[in-house]
């Protein structure tokens, strides 16, 4: 059975433009994330990510990503961006995300890479510690990109989460096979980047549209 209507939380990552963030609201994004990491081709600077919080103020929640990010760095992007949630999507401990939750007041979304389900484990020292989990395929052999590598693993594997577990689904979700996505793992929450971009770090408001088309059909669907 797929999440009702009113609890699916929907983020668009990676926004760099004011033209791909008003598409991710006016298809009723919940959550819009601002990628920190210089490899990333949508890394953005904490006053563009600033500026482009501002439109989202009060439509949607902005969300802070960053990969094993220092606290000198931590503490400029939420002086200037003021984020309402932190992402943290590389290898922080559970300590260092209790101490990043205390130092900024902020709750804290763990990303953790996914390919089978013996890697659902690794959540278990995060539990009562991050507020949101986020499950994201492994990336493939080379990459230097925690996500948005636009790949997808078993969907099939969240169905053995506990019903308590609140997470996102990310990796390689698209217009395309959002319904099965839906269909199989029964998300809480979704999270899309690479999936709504005509070229690594564009995003395109037409794609986008289609993105939350596709997610509005398939679960209208499945209500029927």
């Amino acid at each position: 059975m797929m999440p009702d209507k009113k609890t699916l939380d929907i983020k668009i990552c990676g926004l760099k433009t004011g033209v791909a963030l008003a598409a991710a609201l006016v298809g009723g994004a919940s959550h819009v994330g601002f990628i920190f990491f210089p490899k990333s081709p949508r890394n953005v600077a904490p006053s563009e990510a600033g500026r482009l919080r501002k439109l989202a103020s009060g439509r949607a929640k902005a969300v802070a990503v960053t990969v094993d990010a220092d606290d000198a760095f931590l503490d400029t992007i939420v002086a200037e961006m003021q984020p309402d949630m932190l992402q943290l999507h590389g290898s922080e401990s559970p300590e260092r995300v209790s101490d990043l939750k205390a130092r900024h007041g902020l709750p804290v979304m763990k990303a953790f890479p996914v390919r089978e389900t013996a890697d659902l484990a690794a959540i278990t020292p995060y539990r009562g510690v991050v507020d949101r989990f986020l499950f994201d395929a492994k990336p493939p052999k080379g990459s230097q990109l925690p996500g948005g590598n636009g790949v997808s693993f078993d969907w099939t594997i969240l169905a053995r989460l506990d019903a308590g577990v609140d997470y996102m689904l990310s990796g390689g979700l698209n217009a395309a096979n959002i319904r099965e996505a839906l269909q199989l793992a029964n998300p809480p929450a979704i999270d899309i980047s690479s999936g709504v971009e005509s070229a690594p770090g564009v995003k395109d408001a037409a794609l986008i549209e289609q993105f939350f088309k596709a997610v509005r059909a398939a679960r209208d669907d499945r209500a029927a």
